[in-house]
């Protein structure tokens, strides 16, 4: 592709061209397939596709109820059900179209040795990077307990990174007390990019019958409601890649155009579109072309140019000396 021919949506990430910035996220198209019997979706429309979340074996995943519609969000809790790795790369991976959009392998377990079987398989498969989601809320083991502790995060990466020469794209948890940090710990242990935020812990009670809702009585909550979290979020895991070429799939409660410039502006390299699936399938166009209009009514040559483009009140700035939102306590 010639510089000239370049669409200003195009973007690099961790040394792959991306189409547009806007990236399906793992759980919310099955393992690439669902969305191109869509009518009307093009795989052109998302510049990477995650594929769902997948262990050494298979899953059954978790008992119903496994999703429910909150205000402004819902509530997942489907425990990673797949038909493991093996199936995934020897049946599953040779019927995608790898032409048009970027996949993205989703690695999951419940050890750090099953994140590396899962990890070492996928490496010798066509998929273009690996995320590793160590941040799930919808799992009784592994999960959110490696998520929420920089130790155990650095080590599932570390030990993914010595068995692929793929991108690996770490998932962090919102759950947790300082995520900057855990990004920080993460990076130092190899990890290429960030995938900000996965969802956040939930429940849901049905008061007639005084029992949750989900199966697994919690859940994880994504959707408009956790958007300015997610932003927060970003800005702060922002601060620890800006100078380092990490980049982030910023990503929670994605909705529209307007919504992914948010996530941009706050340093964002790309934005992970999932909820907003299920009630508008073919938003990817939407988002892509409110991106564009943006550019040209701004006169900017390409998306990365909005990355990280935030500017601070400045009153704000002179009161605090944190180093981050989020740590203020003034």
């Amino acid at each position: 592709m010639t510089t000239e021919s370049r669409s200003p949506l195009a973007l690099d990430f961790c040394g792959l061209a991306f189409n547009t910035p806007v990236v399906l996220l793992s759980g919310c198209v099955g393992f690439g397939e669902e969305y191109t019997r869509v009518k009307g979706f093009s795989n052109r429309d998302a510049g990477a596709v995650c594929l769902k979340g997948t262990t050494a074996q298979p899953r059954l995943g978790n008992p119903p109820h496994r999703v429910f519609e909150t205000p402004a969000g819902m509530l997942n809790a489907i425990g990673l059900q797949n038909p493991g790795v093996d199936k995934v790369v020897d049946q599953i991976l040779p019927t995608l179209d790898t032409t048009e959009t970027r996949f993205i392998a989703n690695v999951s377990g419940s050890t750090v040795e099953e994140y590396v079987e899962v990890t070492r398989r996928f490496d010798d498969s066509p998929v273009d990077a690996i995320e590793i989601n160590i941040s799930c809320p919808n799992v009784k083991q592994g999960g959110v307990a490696f998520g929420n502790d920089p130790d155990m995060s650095a080590r599932v990466v570390e030990a993914c990174r010595k068995v692929t020469g793929k991108p690996l794209i770490t998932k962090l948890s919102p759950n947790q007390t300082d995520i900057a940090a855990n990004a920080r710990v993460c990076i130092e242990a190899g990890s290429d990019a960030f995938a900000v935020i996965n969802t956040m812990m939930g429940m849901a009670v049905d008061v007639e019958n005084r029992v949750p809702i989900i199966g697994n009585n919690q859940g994880g909550l994504s959707g408009p409601a956790i958007k300015p979290v997610a932003l927060l979020k970003v800005h702060q895991v922002y601060q620890e890649c800006r100078n380092r070429g990490i980049p982030i799939i910023g990503q929670g409660g994605i909705c529209g155009a307007e919504d992914a410039l948010e996530f941009l502006i706050a340093g964002a390299t790309a934005v992970g579109v999932g909820t907003a699936l299920f009630y508008d399938p073919l938003v990817c166009r939407k988002i892509n072309a409110g991106i564009l209009d943006y550019l040209k009514r701004h006169d900017l040559p390409s998306v990365s140019h909005l990355t990280g483009s935030l500017q601070l009140h400045e009153s704000g700035a002179a009161k605090c000396k944190c180093r981050t939102l989020g740590a203020c306590r003034t």
